[in-house]
Order: C-alpha cells, then sequence, then structure tokens
C-alpha cells in the first residue's frame, strides 16, 4: 500500500488548459481511481466509468477547485461520489448521505480471533489470501468500505480521508475502526478453519 504521491502536478496549468499537464494527472491517478472504482462496485467497466467520469469533471471543473484541500484529495472526493451515485443506481435502496457512524449494525463487532502470527507470512500475501481478503471488503456496508479503502488501501492520511468523503475525522475513525474489525472477523473465520484443518 503504497503511498507517495506523485510529482506535484500544476495547478495553475491545469486550469490554464495545458494538455500535458492534464495528461500527467490522468497518468499519475489512473490506477488509483480506477482500483477504488473497481473495490467499491466490483465490475471492471463501472471502474472505468469512474475513472472516465472523474477526470471528464475535472476537465470540466478545474477552474473551480479552490485548493482548500489537496488536489489528490479532490480527485478523491470526485471519484467517492462517481461510485457512490453509481452504486445508487444499481441499488437504489443505499442511501449514504451522512450515515451515522452510530447506526450501523452492532453485529459488525467481532466475535472471534486467531493468532494469524501462527500463519506463514507467504500465506497471508498468496494469491489465495488476497482473495479472501478482497472478498471481505466487497461485503463491507458502502460507507465503510470507502473508508477502509481510502485509508487503508489508497493511504489518505484520516484528515484527508474525511475531507474527501465530507466527514468528520471522528467519523472516519469509527467507521474505519468498525471497517478493521469486521475484516479481521472475516479473515479470523477463514484463516481459523484453514489453520484447523491443517493440524
Amino acid at each position: 500500500m503504497n503511498k507517495t504521491m506523485p510529482t506535484e502536478i500544476s495547478l495553475e496549468a491545469l486550469v490554464a488548459g495545458d494538455r500535458a499537464e492534464f495528461a500527467r494527472l490522468v497518468d499519475a491517478y489512473s490506477s488509483p481511481i480506477y482500483r477504488l472504482g473497481l473495490r467499491m462496485l466490483g465490475d471492471p467497466q463501472d471502474a472505468e466509468d469512474v475513472l472516465q467520469n472523474t477526470f471528464l469533471s475535472v476537465l470540466t471543473h478545474i477552474s473551480e477547485f479552490e485548493g482548500r484541500s489537496s488536489l489528490a484529495t479532490w480527485l478523491y472526493r470526485i471519484a467517492a461520489n462517481e461510485a457512490l451515485m453509481l452504486l445508487r443506481r444499481k441499488k437504489p435502496e443505499v442511501n449514504l448521505d451522512d450515515v451515522e457512524a452510530a447506526d450501523e449494525a452492532e453485529d459488525l463487532l467481532p466475535t472471534q480471533f486467531v493468532d494469524w502470527s501462527a500463519l506463514p507470512e507467504d500465506e497471508l500475501l498468496s494469491g489465495e489470501g488476497q482473495r479472501i481478503l478482497d472478498g471481505a471488503i466487497a461485503t463491507l456496508p458502502e460507507s465503510m468500505r470507502l473508508v477502509f479503502l481510502l485509508r487503508d488501501v489508497e493511504g489518505l492520511s484520516i484528515r484527508e480521508t474525511a475531507e474527501a468523503l465530507n466527514l468528520t475525522e471522528t467519523n472516519v475513525k469509527t467507521r474505519l475502526l468498525r471497517a478493521r474489525l469486521f475484516l479481521r472477523e472475516r479473515l479470523s473465520t477463514y484463516y481459523g478453519g484453514h489453520m484447523s484443518h491443517e493440524e
């Protein structure tokens, strides 16, 4: 999980319509934005739509960007909104507007834990391990999934994640904790069974 931002993109050049600078922006952020879309929506075509719509929106609204957050945070905010709009179209019952963390289901708290240190590291990082982790991330409620992806996968800070999702930092921390506990339980269930089979 990376997380160094690319060489500084020139906002002035973008606002001035510099195509080379826009190409640099696209090159720098295409992969993380596509990855975010794919993990939020689970469909490559939908992720591609998020990617295209994000950069179209940047192209259209760059002159309105006031610089109160970083350019990266603004991009993630646009991408997150694009992903949520697609989600709402596909699942109209999903409503993430100002969902309070306290309203999240209480049954997301963990009931069992496994000592993962007993597992070899290469097993945790294996293709199968990554597949199980991706599957667990996909089952997170949308509001928690976005926070987890931006903070723990894309490496944004708590403050940047809060800015990107228009949440308070406390809300981000609460959702992040719940997401991590939820994932830990899902993975504990898998690895617990996996370890018992090998004993």
